[in-house]
């Protein structure tokens, strides 16, 4: 089974563009199910109906999202009617789910969307919530999207994890890491699957304003930059019989 994972896509243009190459990324890699972090696909930062629609209406079956999840309020009834898009499980009790059972015919599969702790909104600990949602999964094909700003503490997920989960994925930082492998034999892993945005900006903003907000001190309306827009994510492969990580591939397009 081949699980494709979409780094997080920043604005709508990325969601466009993100439409039209998803096709021809599914056949390249024969992709069985895509999950896609959808937590900054609204202009001006956050996920609305629109653009979870716009994912989901271009190829995305998972949407997971992270510490920008509720900063729009118009998503509030679209996560509790959804049963493909999830939400951190650590934000308590709150609008929507942490993690979602896909029915795949021949095997099922459970994603499951964490926060971490560190230089983060605060949450509940990640690993006593990965813990209590694993003891309600009976299926052995899981794969975890970790929303972490801290390398470290991606890291003592993915070996907190091994041999338990078929694969623990870091997003948030937008910068694709280059240290994806196998844990234990069975647990894929990467830091940070990197982004869906503009190449020429600041983790997919507009660097002028990013760079304007460092160095007025004021807070500055993000906007996305025109020209090329490249697309971050890995394909993971799973022995769906066990739940065993075969394979992890990077994508940098």
């Amino acid at each position: 089974m081949n699980i494709l994972f979409i780094g997080d896509v920043v604005g709508q243009t990325s969601g466009d563009y993100l439409a039209v190459v998803l096709p021809k990324l599914k056949r390249e890699y024969a992709v069985d199910l895509t999950i896609v972090n959808g937590e900054n696909s609204a202009d001006g930062n956050g996920i609305t109906p629109f653009s979870a629609n716009l994912l989901l209406n271009g190829g995305a079956d998972i949407i997971t999202t992270g510490n920008h999840s509720f900063r729009r309020r118009e998503m509030n009834d679209m996560y509790e009617e959804s049963s493909v898009i999830i939400r951190p499980a650590n934000f308590g009790n709150t609008y929507g789910k942490g993690w979602c059972m896909v029915d795949m015919g021949r095997t099922r599969l459970a994603v499951i969307n964490l926060l971490g702790m560190a230089y983060m909104d605060n949450c509940d600990n990640p690993f006593h919530c990965i813990d209590d949602i694993l003891k309600k999964i009976d299926t052995p094909n899981i794969i975890v999207d970790f929303h972490a700003e801290a390398t470290s503490e991606k890291k003592a997920m993915g070996y907190y994890l091994e041999g338990r989960v078929s694969a623990v994925l870091g997003t948030h930082t937008h910068v694709q890491t280059n240290d994806e492998e196998i844990l234990g034999g069975h647990t894929g892993y990467i830091t940070d699957v990197g982004m869906t945005g503009a190449k020429r900006s600041v983790l997919g903003v507009d660097k002028d304003v990013i760079i304007a907000r460092l160095t007025t001190y004021y807070p500055q309306k993000h906007t996305y930059p025109e020209g090329d827009i490249m697309v971050n994510g890995v394909v993971v492969t799973i022995d769906e019989k066990c739940g065993k990580c075969t394979d992890i591939k990077k994508i940098n397009i």
